[in-house]
């Protein structure tokens, strides 16, 4: 049986999965590593342990009879960079992408580049301190030169894994896209402050996604994706029609591939921002924390009623404690979000968990609060574009009231709830489809459950 190997690394959890011709997982394994300290003692990856985890299981693939490699391809967290010798070996930890960012640098770095709204509007980058990946590069150039001098290649890190295969050095424009400072999305190319600080020439050439190199056995190896990019991939090859993808887990992030308006600064503000598609298209995306959120007050209700914190999962839709609800919230003038404020505040976190008759009602409520901010998110990315489909993939598909709450919200669109298997890994394997699969790609890759309004 041929297949193709995806290593998807999320910065908790490491998986690598072998696709068949039909995409279908086949074989699977995963692992977790305890993070190590970088040299200020924040929290990193453990780079060489993932190394050795990945040599290892390609070893392990290598010997399992029944199956024969044909490709591999990574997809990966991206908002991090591997700085390498011109050996390929890292000089630096991987530094995460939470660490802190000295204020007095960020603010040298935005005041020479005409200010805080006119930079972020030109690179659809939210200021995000280390999680603009690019401003870890200016950090290591300002702090510690004689060891930026020795750096011959910065790579993300999909394009560093790729290279421990090919030996060859590549950035891909779905990392450098998503949030980094690093592109100019009215120009479509870089930003002139990576040839200003002499950064540029550490960047390699741009590989697109669907390019593969060939290693022995003939093998093709892909040049890697970052992991959001990577996800949506499935999608865009299943439907041609306008949609939205709400991808939901801790954050619940709405992805329009049919709507490249520029982003304004209010929209930055509201956590709004571009990726880059593998084929260079601009996605104009929206992030709520509405995963966290609902984490944190399934644990409060728990902790309130004295009950399991997964409770929840046994809540069905009811219709008549949503009319209720919604009655009383207009009777008492309850807490509802400022459209001008939206992505900052819940407002469950300000109800008094008496005032409710039961677990489920509270819960029900709950719900409506975290809907209601997403349909403001959500709308971010609709607003003048042709949309007409919404799905809804990660833990909220799997949640009947909040599918039926947004289904109801957005009454004009068809509202689907999408399952399928591994959807960023599944994106990679996809994106060199024509390099290892002589097959069609199948038509029926993800399952959809729609929600009448």
């Amino acid at each position: 049986m041929n297949v193709v190997a995806v290593f998807d690394i999320g910065k908790t959890n490491k998986k690598v999965f072998l696709f068949n011709e039909n995409y279908q997982i086949v074989w699977e394994n995963s692992v977790n590593f305890p993070e190590i300290a970088d040299e200020d003692g924040f929290p990193c990856e453990d780079i060489k342990a993932l190394e050795n985890w990945i040599n290892d299981r390609l070893k392990e693939i290598k010997s399992l009879s029944q199956y024969v490699l044909k490709a591999i391809n990574f997809s990966s967290y991206g908002a991090s960079f591997v700085y390498v010798d011109e050996d390929g070996k890292p000089l630096t930890p991987l530094y995460n992408y939470l660490k802190s960012y000295p204020e007095v640098l960020k603010k040298e770095f935005y005041t020479k580049y005409k200010g805080e709204e006119k930079f972020s509007v030109k690179t659809a980058s939210p200021v995000l301190g280390s999680l603009n990946s690019g401003m870890q590069i200016y950090r290591l150039k300002e702090e510690n030169p004689t060891l930026f001098d020795k750096v011959k290649y910065c790579l993300h890190l999909p394009q560093y894994l790729s290279s421990l295969f090919t030996g060859q050095y590549f950035a891909d424009i779905t990392s450098i896209g998503c949030h980094t400072n690093l592109w100019n999305f009215k120009k479509m190319k870089y930003h002139k402050w990576l040839k200003k600080e002499s950064i540029k020439a550490k960047i390699p050439s741009i590989q697109y996604g669907e390019n593969t190199i060939k290693i022995e056995d003939n093998i093709v190896v892909g040049v890697g994706l970052h992991d959001s990019s990577s996800a949506i991939i499935p999608y865009t090859i299943n439907f041609s029609e306008p949609f939205v993808l709400l991808s939901t887990g801790t954050w619940s992030i709405s992805l329009n591939p049919f709507n490249d308006t520029l982003l304004t600064y209010e929209e930055l503000q509201k956590d709004c921002l571009c990726y880059l598609q593998y084929k260079e298209k601009p996605v104009k995306a929206a992030r709520l924390f509405a995963g966290n959120e609902h984490e944190i007050q399934t644990k409060r209700l728990a902790s309130h009623y004295k009950l399991p914190v997964d409770t929840y999962k046994k809540i069905v839709y009811n219709k008549d404690i949503i009319s209720k609800l919604r009655y009383d919230n207009l009777k008492w003038n309850s807490p509802s979000p400022d459209k001008s404020k939206t992505l900052q505040k819940f407002a469950f976190e300000l109800r008094n968990l008496d005032d409710f008759e039961s677990y489920e009602a509270a819960y029900h409520q709950l719900m409506l609060d975290i809907v209601e901010q997403q349909i403001l998110s959500t709308e971010l990315v609709i607003h003048n574009s042709p949309v007409k489909k919404i799905f809804v993939d990660g833990g909220f598909s799997k949640n009947p009231i909040f599918m039926n709450l947004l289904a109801q919200a957005f009454p004009e669109m068809e509202v689907y709830a999408a399952s399928m298997a591994q959807a960023s890994a599944l994106g990679a394997a996809l994106a060199i489809h024509k390099n290892w699969n002589t097959n069609p790609i199948p038509n029926d890759l993800i399952d959809l459950k729609f929600y009448k309004n």
